[in-house]
């Protein structure tokens, strides 16, 4: 089993995580969290243990944050947090905080709150990684996680917390160096991959050919302006003071749009990053899907030739 992209990009990696190990266990884990709790739109959050050999990340075991509603105003995450890893180190099992899991969608995980989360690890515990997991990518067939870090300059701008446009220019910062991909590596006991290939050999045709569904599903943002609407009123108005003048009335006066339209406020640089970088992994992902389906055309395509 593997990752849905255990190679990055490729990149030599400025960071003491070379390389990350998992294992199957882990991946149940939270597979099984998202199918418990995670509910339509619903992001599943949890905590990873395990411990750093060398260059690499082992992560061992894992426990989900429990689910809770304002009406839960009594519960503390850092206290539950401190009572889970102490109650793993009496029965002996890796109790070592290294990082954090998180559901998405699509790839929609780039936001302020991950970047600040994942920068409270990484500032307090070196090596903490974030995995995201993506139970829809994974539903077609294809298992989807990832693990990220924060780049050591993006580390120095949140240090700094100088996101002005010429603070990012100067550390040389943008979309495509806030975070990076470490690659994965599952790891699975001799006894589950045995019966991973049991699970294998019973598993029908129809369920196989089941993954050369070419099925998609999108989803459109559409977002109003107030520039659009000071422009429709300019529209507007320009085309009153011409039937105006061609029936000899006056004119109607100009007036003043700063008045009747509040300008838009320039966006922290900060957010327009992460928007970039939310955008690039959108293109990411749509390449990746693309690429997929391209090979299911050729394998349709191959398996209609031997039927005929």
């Amino acid at each position: 089993m593997a990752s849905c992209k255990d190679t990055p990009t490729g990149k030599a990696l400025d960071s003491p995580v070379k390389q990350i190990q998992i294992e199957g266990l882990v991946v149940m884990k939270i597979i099984k969290h998202y199918q418990e709790e995670g509910q339509g739109s619903e992001v599943v959050q949890g905590v990873l243990l395990g411990l750093v050999v060398e260059d690499r990340l082992e992560i061992t075991n894992c426990f989900p944050f429990p689910q809770h509603t304002e009406d839960d105003a009594d519960f503390d995450e850092v206290q539950y947090q401190m009572e889970m890893m102490r109650s793993l180190r009496h029965v002996n099992i890796d109790h070592l905080h290294v990082g954090w899991y998180q559901s998405t969608f699509y790839g929609s995980f780039v936001s302020r709150a991950l970047l600040d989360s994942q920068f409270s690890y990484q500032h307090a515990i070196e090596e903490s990684v974030v995995l995201i997991y993506d139970p829809i990518k994974t539903a077609q067939g294809s298992l989807c996680l990832k693990a990220y870090r924060l780049t050591p300059k993006l580390m120095e701008i949140c240090k700094e917390k100088d996101f002005s446009a010429d603070g990012l220019k100067k550390a040389s910062v943008g979309f495509e160096h806030m975070f990076e991909e470490v690659p994965i590596v599952i790891k699975n006991s001799h006894l589950i991959n045995v019966l991973l290939w049991e699970l294998e050999d019973k598993s029908t045709a129809a369920d196989k050919h089941e993954l050369l569904n070419l099925s998609s599903s999108n989803s459109s943002l559409m977002r109003t302006n107030e520039e659009v609407s000071a422009a429709q009123y300019i529209q507007r108005r320009q085309q009153e003071n011409a039937q105006r003048q061609s029936r000899g009335e006056p004119l109607l006066p100009e007036e003043d749009l700063s008045k009747m339209f509040k300008p838009p406020q320039p966006p922290p640089r900060m957010d327009t990053l992460l928007i970039a970088s939310q955008i690039n992994t959108y293109c990411q992902t749509i390449k990746e899907f693309t690429s997929q389906n391209l090979g299911k055309l050729f394998m349709a395509e191959a398996l209609q030739g031997t039927s005929s």
